[in-house]
């Protein structure tokens, strides 16, 4: 066989190579037809997302709209003259504006618009509402026990006898306090609070003598007996009992106020100086 002929394709190698030539083609025209299948089907579905996109804004912003309107027109109706709670009541047909703009003011804040709303809510007053100074207090606490005095007085019964000062037979110059005439056995009571001693004098008899914080000393004098012989005591107990001992012509109380350092004083101004009058 010549060179030339042995270099040449036979027919059966000319068809196998034509064979796949069209099969190459085809398969090049399948993937081209499948790309521009895809871009058919995309292209649309993305416009149409972006129309859709654009009407819901569109959409919202109106209904963003339509909410502030009402809103506007809420708080007009609230505001204007008129629309506040009318005497006639709340069932009186005469009110029907007020009612109607309350109602306006509520679907305001249904709408998106709760700071116009609130303005009209804000207005109505609270059902059963009263001032705070009509309700009282519920803490209150009830008022205090009244102060009791300073003093209280040496023995149940009130009056005088003898005065501080007066002359007489029975005292070697004057009178140095004041009597209360009760009877034998009566209850003699601290005046305020103090220190209790007790001693006996031929003048003044059977005595106790009650010392205050300040330095005065209140002396109790003539007594049948004690019942504190020492020691503290409170304002109004009971410390001794009226008798007629010493240079005594019958059952009293003498009691003498002398300060801190000081003879006896008229007790009668110390009473009433401490708010309480023995007379």
């Amino acid at each position: 066989m010549a060179p030339d002929a042995a270099a040449r394709p036979t027919r059966a190698e000319l068809r196998l190579a034509a064979r796949e030539q069209s099969r190459a083609q085809r398969r090049g025209a399948a993937k081209a037809a499948t790309r521009t299948a895809l871009l058919r089907v995309a292209l649309p579905s993305v416009a149409a997302l972006g129309v859709a996109a654009a009407a819901a804004v569109t959409v919202q912003n109106e209904a963003d709209q339509h909410a502030q309107a009402a809103g506007r027109t809420a708080r007009t109706a609230v505001d204007a003259p008129g629309t506040q709670d009318s005497p006639n009541g709340p069932d009186n047909p005469a009110d029907g504006g007020a009612e109607a703009a309350k109602t306006a003011a509520r679907q305001a804040v249904a709408a998106g618009d709760p700071a116009q709303a609130s303005r009209g809510d804000a207005r109505q007053p609270l059902a059963g509402a009263q001032p705070a100074d009509a309700q009282g207090t519920p803490d209150a606490q009830p008022s205090a026990e009244p102060v009791k005095p300073k003093v209280v007085m040496p023995v149940a019964r009130h009056g005088l006898g003898e005065l501080f000062g007066e002359a007489g037979t029975h005292w070697a110059n004057r009178h140095t306090g004041i009597d209360f005439p009760v009877d034998g056995g009566s209850e003699v009571m601290a005046v305020t609070d103090g220190t209790i001693r007790t001693q006996w004098n031929p003048s003044y008899g059977y005595m106790t003598v009650l010392k205050m914080s300040d330095g005065t000393e209140a002396w109790y004098c003539h007594l049948r007996a004690y019942k504190v012989r020492k020691g503290p005591v409170k304002q109004g107990d009971v410390i001794a009992f009226v008798g007629s001992s010493g240079n005594s012509t019958g059952p009293h109380l003498h009691f003498e106020i002398r300060p801190a350092g000081s003879g006896p004083v008229d007790p009668l101004p110390w009473f009433l100086a401490n708010g309480l009058d023995p007379r």
